[in-house]
């Protein structure tokens, strides 16, 4: 059972592990991919702005001159695009500052541009071209003009923060990552956060533009996604363990309880053969002898008293058996006080024994069942006498009511009770483990049928050392 419940417990704390390395891995993957994606859209945004605008200024016939002509080998259609304001004056280099072009889809041969062809020559450069070039980072003076304008609207395009946020949380749910995050200016490792960078530049591969995102720490967001099978695992793991720990437990109770019924079956088969003996050994000597009148008178009432002591045996039996089950009327009128010295009368103190009594409650009548109540507090009374070992044995009783409750407290001092014996003393069957002697006669009903009748008098009963040897019972009962 130990190696199973072990084994339940380490594959589920193992699951458990390898699912939060999968999920903190998978997230910390997740997110920076998110992250590039999110960027190159935002850079693909500003890009395209630039093909438009490059395709106005294309199209603005005082800023570029588009031209077309077939002075060439194959006779194939060429464009050219010159700068109508060139800023330096005209020499004999000015066939280098044209910018020629051919489409190789582009199957008419035109000496003079059409705006048909200037519109698909204007796309073909702008789309193609021109973004194939800025994608790789570089610009190109196609012409003076044009290129100190693409140069500077270059310079002048910046990361765009609101359309990043946007995108960002696009992908973000794309894959299924619920997380807040936030740009932040300067990087700041907590455990708290996971920062993630990007480059935001157009030449990424030479110059670096980079923001930093922070996002809540992989095990902050392990907890929050997967709380639900964690509390799972975890109460599965904890029923586990309980019911181990209950299986256990009822295997030891069971161990205990046999360790009980063999010391109340010792206890109780003393108890019986006592009296039997007795029974017997005078019922043979009143069959083989003649004894005279006065014998024979002696030898009945020993058998009567041992009878007796059965008899009472099989009725408290009986009685500490009905409790377990059934409930008792409280209905009489009880004087605790002339009950306690009737108790006292009862007892048979030896003359050696000194018996103090204390009480308040003269004329006061308690509500509940006079026969249990005598029986219990008469139990308390014996055992205070029957197991007081002291050369000068003392016992002190007193019987006081205030407001809220009547206590009745005997005190002793004998040998006392230890520590480890106070609570179970009250269970059924229990007796402080003396071997195998049977010095004092008892099987362990006593204080446990004075537990019940107590109880079902809704009270208490208590026990305390008295100092320096001995011991106190306290019984509170409401008034």
């Amino acid at each position: 059972m130990s190696c199973c419940v072990l084994s339940i417990t380490g594959l589920q704390l193992y699951w458990n592990y390898q699912n939060y390395k999968t999920t903190v891995n998978n997230f910390k993957t997740d997110t920076n991919n998110a992250l590039e994606v999110a960027v190159n859209k935002e850079i693909a945004l500003r890009q395209q702005e630039l093909v438009l605008k490059v395709k106005y200024w294309l199209a603005d016939t005082s800023f570029l001159k588009i031209e077309c002509n077939i002075n060439n080998r194959d006779s194939n259609t060429v464009f050219t695009i010159q700068d109508v304001h060139p800023r330096f004056k005209e020499d004999s280099t000015r066939k280098s500052r044209l910018f020629n072009i051919g489409i190789n889809y582009f199957k008419q041969k035109l000496k003079e541009i059409t705006p048909e062809a200037k519109k698909i020559f204007i796309n073909h450069f702008a789309e193609r071209t021109f973004k194939d070039d800025i994608e790789d980072g570089a610009i190109f003076y196609y012409t003076q003009g044009l290129g100190d304008s693409i140069h500077k609207a270059f310079d002048e395009s910046k990361f765009n923060p609101k359309k990043f946020i946007d995108l960002y949380k696009t992908e973000l749910t794309k894959r299924n990552i619920a997380t807040s995050f936030k740009l932040v200016r300067k990087p700041q490792i907590k455990s708290s956060t996971l920062i993630l960078s990007a480059n935001t530049s157009f030449r990424k591969s030479y110059k670096s533009e980079p923001i930093f995102v922070s996002l809540e720490s992989a095990n902050s967001y392990y907890l929050k996604e997967m709380k639900g099978l964690i509390l799972t695992s975890l109460l599965l793991i904890a029923i586990t363990i309980f019911c181990f720990y209950y299986t256990i437990r009822m295997l030891f109770s069971q161990h205990k309880l046999v360790a009980i019924k063999n010391q109340f079956i010792s206890n109780m088969t003393h108890e019986i053969n006592t009296p039997l003996s007795s029974i017997q050994v005078t019922a043979e000597a009143l069959k083989q002898f003649n004894p005279d009148e006065e014998t024979r008178e002696k030898y009945l009432d020993i058998i009567l008293y041992q009878t007796k002591k059965l008899n009472d045996l099989s009725a408290e039996i009986l009685e500490n058996a009905k409790l377990e089950t059934l409930d008792f009327k409280r209905d009489e009128e009880v004087d605790l006080e002339r009950l306690l010295l009737t108790l006292i009368q009862e007892l048979k103190l030896e003359e050696k024994v000194v018996l103090k009594y204390q009480s308040n409650l003269a004329g006061y009548l308690l509500k509940g069942n006079k026969n249990h109540l005598s029986r219990a507090i008469g139990n308390i009374l014996e055992n205070a006498f029957k197991y007081n070992d002291n050369e000068e044995p003392r016992i002190e009783i007193k019987l006081t009511k205030n407001q809220k409750e009547i206590k009745l407290t005997v005190s002793d001092n004998g040998p006392g009770i230890a520590n480890e014996f106070k609570e179970k003393i009250f269970e059924q069957f229990y007796r402080i483990p003396t071997g195998n002697v049977h010095d004092i006669k008892g099987y362990g009903l006593g204080l446990s049928y004075v537990k019940k009748v107590i109880s079902q008098h809704k009270g208490t009963i208590t026990l305390f050392d008295n100092q320096t040897t001995g011991s106190i019972f306290s019984i509170n009962l409401p008034s």
